[in-house]
């Protein structure tokens, strides 16, 4: 029946689906050559022994609808199925169409003839086809929108009972138009509110919203609009209206009128320009049963382009997390689940589309692929899926996550439940993602991930680079629970992770949920988070992240470039925490992220070069000079700050605290707040900054430090005081000796900081030492120290309080 060899048949634009799948009379449509090869497999033809290659030739192939793989095509172990790339070729299966024949537009919100271009909207059995995306030249466009740029506004206030929302309205020239919708941030995540009407009064509008988000977006208690004096509201834009189609690169879909108007950028020629709209929400579905899955299929160099999304034009898009849309969800009037005593917030999620969909099958590979110019999840390996591989494949500009793993709650499901089963084949498990690139993911739901993992267990996460994504690197965990569940032995281990959080906070490079028995998150690296200029909390971002139930992982030997971590109500049997920090070994920075034969991938990331880096928090110490300070006061005031390794040291009416923290005139504003009779001292930018790492040979600094925090002024003399500054100043060329002495008594970190005459000393030693053990060791052998510190006497004396002769005081340590 077949005159293929080898198990060959040929896929090329040129074909036709009546040949025969040579390769010099090859087929037109991947989804006909896969019928041939179903065909092979239940005729047993002899050819398929050593498996069957779907060789698809180089081109774009438009998909009418999804290519369906089913148990019927699964391979073999000894004979798997392959669709793959022929040689140097890169094949595209593209579910979007082209649109064509521009024209310069007439006069469009009062710009210039030809200003803007206008085509027929494209239309499919007698209705306009809808999309929320639209690239020019693989670039995605802006739909066009109520702010310049990357810019927001934000809301005046959110009234729940009536389910409206007052926003700013300077902009008379923005109208309201059927289809308009809100774009809003909210904590962690965004919802796109679909707009039912607009009433202006003056400088400010009340904006109502279609059902069902609507009630959904007022009844949920989170994440949910805030509203903040210290950080500004919940910020938004207005999107999807002609009136507000005023800058290059923004476009429109008319689809009351049939038209489509793009305005393009200067660079843009209308006779060469490429303009595509996705139209299939699902390229690929690889679907079996529990029963019956599909097995022994790759996919290998093949790439998937253009997928739409249309959810949140049908129906809203209220996310919980992750990018899991909320079906429903409320806040409980008298708290408590049988799961959780102290529970209120109930939810249901639905899950949003992926350009590619796995349920039910094992042992399949995607390698060496791409998945580019999505609207919504790239690949999803959803319900009933393992000892899968996905390697070595591109991930880039994807509209939300760029790999979805494991059930995320069933739709009828308590969101906050744990998820057991009864037939363990449903849970996705021994899944292994590795050396792939994701990168410009998440960029058209703000609130999704680089990698999101919900319920599954063992699986392996190595070796991926993820960069420029809106949100969290990678998300391990769902359900907000304790208790037991099907999560166990996952590996998050060697992932590069960079350049994150572009725009949203409660956010980590690495985060986790629930517990997850013998999981382990090892010798990651990562590092530069970006400035997220709207966040709602602009100190809630983290490198690595254990929230809600997280238990039972072991943590260690991850670079990060301070320890800007949070354990947020974590479960019971607690996590194993080591060596996450700066110091670990330098391999692990060289070893982490895509290995051979994928390194070429890095040519494909991407990193936002304009927009801003977050400053490393630096050691600063707080002095608070008063009386009775309420500590409980204190530690909530500080809270919200996040500061890295926060302590506090007390001597007399000197309270002091020392951490790592950003923007320290903004704390000391608040404990000012709370703290009006106080006198508040920064101490920040060392005048001397010794640190073991650096100064001492073969290095490795302590696992846990201790600090000792001491204070003391320099004498009344601006000529003695300068001395001892330019002293610290060369220390290092003119005293090498002191820093010797510091290496040999294993001193971690020392530094003076001043403020006005007062010096605050802070000296970190390994913790479990003693300072008075390890002192002597630095004069052992090294009798200039002792020259040093006599020195030092006769710019030294003691603070307003202390005795005659004291000069160095202790503070004491407050648990």
């Amino acid at each position: 029946m077949f005159s293929t060899s080898a198990g060959e048949i040929w896929v090329s634009v040129r074909g036709k689906d009546t040949n025969i799948g040579t390769k010099s009379s090859p087929l037109a449509t991947v989804q006909m050559a896969l019928r041939k090869a179903r065909e092979m497999r239940r005729l047993n033809d002899p050819l398929i022994k050593g498996g069957i290659h779907i060789i698809v030739m180089n081109g774009s192939y438009y998909l009418e609808e999804p290519l369906f793989v089913r148990p019927e095509d699964s391979g073999t172990a000894e004979s798997p199925t392959t669709i793959e790339a022929d040689l140097n070729a890169k094949p595209i299966l593209s579910g979007g169409l082209e649109i064509k024949n521009w024209k310069k537009a007439a006069g469009v919100n009062g710009l210039k003839k030809g200003i803007v271009w206008v085509a027929d909207a494209p239309e499919k059995a007698g209705e306009i086809i809808n999309y929320r995306q639209l690239w020019v030249n693989g670039k995605k466009a802006v739909r066009a929108k109520s702010t310049a740029g990357t810019q927001m506004d934000r809301i005046l206030s959110w009234d729940a009972a009536s389910q409206t929302c007052w926003i700013p309205y300077k902009d008379k020239s923005v109208t309201f138009e059927p289809g308009m919708e809100m774009f809003i941030i909210q904590w962690w995540a965004i919802a796109n509110l679909r707009i039912k009407n607009i009433e202006v009064k003056q400088d400010s509008a009340r904006v109502s919203f279609e059902q069902p988000e609507s009630r959904i977006q007022s009844e949920h208690p989170w994440p949910a609009p805030w509203i903040s004096k210290n950080n500004g509201n919940s910020a938004f834009y207005l999107n999807n209206g002609i009136s507000m189609l005023n800058e290059p690169g923004e476009w429109f879909l008319d689809r009351k009128n049939a038209k489509i108007y793009y305005y393009p950028k200067e660079e843009e020629d209308i006779n060469s320009v490429k303009v595509t709209a996705p139209v299939l929400e699902n390229l690929v579905e690889v679907k079996g049963t529990v029963d019956s899955p599909v097995h022994h299929f790759n996919f290998k160099g093949i790439s998937f382009q253009y997928s739409n999304w249309l959810r949140p034009s049908q129906q809203g898009h209220v996310p919980l997390q992750s990018g899991m849309y909320l079906l429903d969800a409320y806040k409980l009037k008298i708290p408590g689940t049988p799961n959780q005593a102290n529970l209120e917030n109930q939810a249901w999620v639905g899950r949003p589309r992926a350009a590619v969909e796995v349920n039910y099958a094992n042992n399949t590979q995607f390698e060496a692929c791409s998945f580019e110019h999505l609207a919504s999840t790239g690949l999803d390996l959803h319900k009933g899926t393992n000892h899968n591989t996905v390697k070595g494949n591109l991930f880039k500009d994807i509209g939300g996550s760029g790999i979805n793993l494991g059930v995320f709650s069933e739709e009828s499901f308590e969101a906050h439940l744990p998820y057991n089963v009864k037939d363990d084949r449903v849970v996705c498990s021994d899944e292994l993602i590795a050396d792939n690139l994701i990168t410009n993911v998440t960029n058209e739901d703000w609130g999704t991930l680089g990698i999101s993992a919900g319920f599954v267990k063992n699986c392996t996460i190595e070796h991926n680079e993820i960069s420029d994504v809106s949100y969290s690197g990678m998300a391990i965990g769902w359900g907000w629970t304790h208790s037991a569940n099907v999560m166990k032995n996952n590996k998050i281990l060697a992932n590069k992770i960079h350049h994150y959080a572009k725009h949203l906070h409660d956010v980590a490079g690495i985060y986790t949920l629930s517990a997850q028995p013998d999981s382990r998150i090892e010798e990651n690296y990562i590092d530069k988070v970006y400035f997220s200029p709207y966040a709602h909390d602009p100190f809630l971002w983290l490198y690595l992240y254990t929230d809600e139930g997280s238990s039972y992982f072991t943590i260690k030997n991850n670079w990060i470039p301070t320890e800007k971590i949070l354990k947020n109500n974590n479960g019971p049997a607690g996590n194993i925490w080591q060596d996450n920090n700066s110091y670990v070994s330098n391999t692990i920075k060289q070893n982490a992220g895509i290995r051979a034969p994928y390194k070429n991938l890095t040519q494909e990331v991407v990193v936002d070069e304009a927009w801003g880096l977050q400053e490393l928090p630096e050691s600063v110490a707080i002095e608070l000079i008063g009386s009775d300070f309420d500590m409980e006061k204190i530690n909530s005031t500080l809270k919200g700050f996040r500061i890295v390794g926060q302590e506090l040291y007390q001597w007399e009416s000197h309270l002091v605290v020392y951490g790592k923290m950003n923007q320290p005139e903004r704390v000391k504003r608040k404990l000012a707040l709370a703290f009006p009779s106080a006198q508040i001292k920064i101490y920040e930018k060392p005048v001397y900054d010794f640190r073991n790492f650096e100064r001492c040979k073969d290095s490795k600094p302590a696992s846990e430090w201790e600090n000792i925090v001491l204070t003391a002024n320099l004498v009344d003399d601006p000529k003695l005081q300068q001395e001892y500054l330019d002293y610290h100043t060369t220390q290092f060329e003119k005293w090498p000796e002191i820093a010797k002495g510091f290496c040999n008594a294993d001193f971690q970190q020392l530094q003076v900081f001043k403020n006005g005459r007062q010096l605050m000393l802070v000296i970190s030693i390994p913790k479990g030492k003693s300072l008075d053990a390890l002192n002597p060791k630095t004069t052992e052998n090294n009798p200039r120290v002792n020259d040093w510190n006599a020195l030092m006497k006769k710019y030294q004396t003691g603070i307003e309080g202390t005795k005659p002769g004291e000069t160095w005081m202790f503070l004491k340590k407050i648990n």
